[in-house]
């Protein structure tokens, strides 16, 4: 999904870290770097770059050259800019193989995806969006494809992003939502007021129900994991009321979740939510 880049002024919060202290300015300002590479924006130069971190063009060539030596970007001769290099494909390769919810929820969101014919999903969050880790889809010709991990889609939109948004309190939560209220305006009211039944609805039945795109039904449930919140969901095309749907995929989602968490028990008592 194709995102306007965000300016300095307008770039979501991050996540408060500790230890924070000026010495890591340098390298935070090269993970903005490589943040501005998004899918539709994969070859950017140093006057792009500069524009959608809100570094200075000074800043953003010395950050590249050096990136480019190290090997994590790839100088695009014909148009003097840069993509991304395999080795940040190593790194996102070396995360999935070693992340333990990944191997204990993978094979269980296949197995619901081919029993019921419906997409199952795995994210996380990162800053204003929700990141897949998995996303297992169950197509219409009745054979599974399986998306590219990586995929971004809108927090505030979608049952991922506002089933993640009802873990949130204090001063995250209000950050965020600051933030979306500047993005959206005059349409924010209407968004808030979703997101607010998403966090009633989680509160009442452990997930949250969305429809953010034409006949497209979507239920999320997050959990816990070693201090980190992921979110699962399960979601299928139909022109069936959505209370209908709604009733029919909640008792599969929230089976999902008691199996992913059960999985982790086994695998590592001491990582449990």
């Amino acid at each position: 999904m194709s995102r306007q880049p965000i300016s300095k002024a307008a770039k979501p919060p991050s996540p408060d870290k500790p230890g924070r202290s000026p010495a890591n300015r340098s390298l935070e300002r090269g993970i903005e770097i490589l943040r501005a590479f998004r899918p539709g924006s994969e070859v950017l130069g140093n006057g792009e770059l500069a524009e959608r971190t809100g570094l200075s063009r000074a800043t953003v060539t010395r950050l590249t050259q050096t990136m480019a030596g190290a090997g994590y970007l790839q100088v695009d001769r014909a148009t003097r800019a840069y993509r991304l290099a395999p080795a940040v494909l190593s790194l996102a390769h070396a995360m999935k193989t070693g992340s333990t919810l990944l191997k204990i929820a993978a094979p269980l969101m296949r197995a619901l995806a081919e029993s019921q014919r419906i997409n199952v999903g795995l994210a996380a969050p990162d800053r204003d969006e929700m990141v897949y880790l998995e996303s297992i889809r169950y197509s219409r010709r009745v054979a599974l494809r399986q998306v590219v991990s990586g995929q971004r889609v809108p927090m505030e939109l979608t049952s991922l992003g506002r089933a993640y948004l009802s873990t949130l309190e204090g001063a995250e939560r209000d950050a965020l939502l600051a933030f979306f209220k500047r993005k959206y305006g005059a349409q924010w009211p209407h968004i808030a007021s979703a997101i607010g039944r998403a966090s009633d609805q989680i509160a009442a039945q452990g997930y949250c129900a969305v429809s953010w795109q034409p006949e497209v039904i979507a239920l999320a449930t997050a959990l816990r994991l070693d201090g980190a919140t992921y979110v699962l969901n399960v979601s299928t095309s139909t022109g069936d009321p959505m209370e209908l749907e709604e009733k029919r995929l909640a008792p599969y989602l929230l089976k999902l979740l008691k199996d992913v968490q059960r999985g982790i028990e086994l695998e590592h008592p001491d990582e449990g939510a």
